[in-house]
């Protein structure tokens, strides 16, 4: 009897704490959709959903929880398609491949994950990694770990000798042969066994390694390093089993070939040509720019010694052309998804993004429409994610002025809430 009391308490408990509502009192509130500023709005959300949104300041019930934005600009909660999250920038980080185990780098991301969330973005998709990336993901969705909503390719796939071949730049007798298990591939049947192994292992979508990198331990930064036939196999592996392909892709050629066998985004694009951009509208592709990450490689490089010789030769060749080539994709009507390849540069200045592509001519609204409604749309998640609607996840971020006037207020956050949770709230 006493158990079946207990039960009943506690049920009546739960249904009291996901009874109560919080009212949102938004100033301003970007619609993403319409591409407006709307004014004296409420948000109500209720356990992780939003529940209505109404004209003007509502008044809450007297269970409910009332916070008060009016003086802020509230919008959908950000999302960055291209991070790395278990790592970061450093003069050590080539050394530290050789001394961190995979449960080293997945401690090390939770102060990052942390980082990441606080400065407003509440879903990221990592773009590779050892691994632990996956754990990390698991690990905030239980709980443990507080962080941004994760979508991870676990391990980027790459072929032998290029960008993310784990081994590249190592002695020889450490060099081996990996294989599609550590993500490299040469051929349609180790394409198709890679993509499979990455679903094994829990990742959300695929990331291949189209060119050569600037950061890698070669010599190329920008040389096709997959044939057409093999993208193809790694497109048709990847619906297969639900994963959207994501292709990093410095040089015109190698995305060339991505596009044409069917990948859904272009991170990065440095170099794009003539005929690149036609081709991504033809095929719907989206660019993922990643300015930053351009930028901040080449100012790392003119500090001596921060990069091997000939990694900083790379980053001063390639990453003055990303916000150039950026803004020529935006004037000719390529779609676009934000991301930052953060972990190049120091996490949490991700917003650093709006104000490149608010240089490069991008309005600052339509910026943000990138970073949240396109985004979802890239990712597939726009039926919960993406525009402050009725029904969708409760994701949802606030800064103190308007930001479309001034874009330097993307980087002072004073509210996060996601999934209905909220983890900062600095309104005064």
């Amino acid at each position: 009897m006493r158990r079946l009391l207990f039960t009943f308490v506690l049920g009546l408990s739960v249904m009291s704490l996901f009874a109560q509502k919080t009212y949102l009192h938004c100033g301003q509130l970007i619609d993403v959709k319409q591409l407006q500023v709307l004014k004296q709005k409420t948000v109500v959300i209720e356990g992780n959903k939003i529940v209505d949104i109404i004209d003007g300041y509502a008044k809450a019930g007297a269970s409910d929880k009332t916070i008060d934005l009016k003086s802020s600009t509230v919008m959908p909660g950000l999302m960055d398609m291209h991070v790395h999250i278990e790592s970061e920038t450093s003069p050590s980080h080539y050394l530290d491949e050789f001394t961190m185990n995979t449960s080293d780098a997945a401690l090390a991301a939770v102060p990052i994950a942390n980082t990441t969330l606080m400065a407003g973005f509440t879903s990221v998709r990592d773009m590779g990694g050892s691994g632990a990336n996956i754990s990390l993901r698991k690990a905030i969705q239980k709980g443990y770990v507080v962080g941004p909503r994760i979508y991870t390719a676990g391990k980027a796939i790459a072929t032998t000798g290029g960008h993310a071949d784990p081994t590249s730049g190592y002695r020889e007798d450490l060099m081996g042969d990996p294989g599609p298990k550590e993500g490299v591939i040469n051929g349609v049947a180790d394409a198709y066994k890679a993509v499979r192994q990455r679903y094994k292992e829990g990742s959300d979508v695929i990331k291949i390694t189209a060119t050569g990198g600037v950061l890698s331990m070669s010599a190329n930064g920008q040389n096709s390093q997959f044939t057409e036939e093999e993208v193809r196999a790694i497109v048709a592996a990847a619906k297969d089993y639900g994963f959207k392909v994501a292709a990093h892709s410095h040089g015109a050629e190698g995305m060339k070939r991505a596009i044409k066998a069917g990948v859904n985004s272009i991170e990065h694009g440095t170099l794009m040509d003539d005929e690149v951009y036609p081709l991504m509208k033809q095929y719907g592709t989206y660019l993922v720019p990643t300015i930053i990450a351009g930028r901040s490689s080449m100012d790392s490089a003119k500090i001596p010694g921060y990069f091997p010789p000939m990694v900083a030769k790379k980053a001063l060749e390639i990453g003055p052309k990303s916000q150039k080539n950026f803004a020529r994709a935006y004037k000719e009507g390529v779609k676009i998804a934000f991301g930052t390849d953060a972990g190049v540069y120091q996490h949490g200045k991700n917003w650093l993004e709006f104000k490149y592509m608010e240089e490069a001519g991008m309005p600052v609204i339509e910026a943000i429409q990138s970073a949240t409604w396109s985004a979802a749309d890239l990712m597939g998640t726009q039926a919960i994610l993406g525009s402050i609607e009725k029904n969708k996840l409760a994701d949802i971020i606030a800064v103190p002025g308007d930001p479309t006037k001034n874009v330097d207020f993307m980087g002072q956050v004073n509210f996060v809430m996601k999934d209905g949770v909220i983890y900062k709230s600095v309104v005064k």
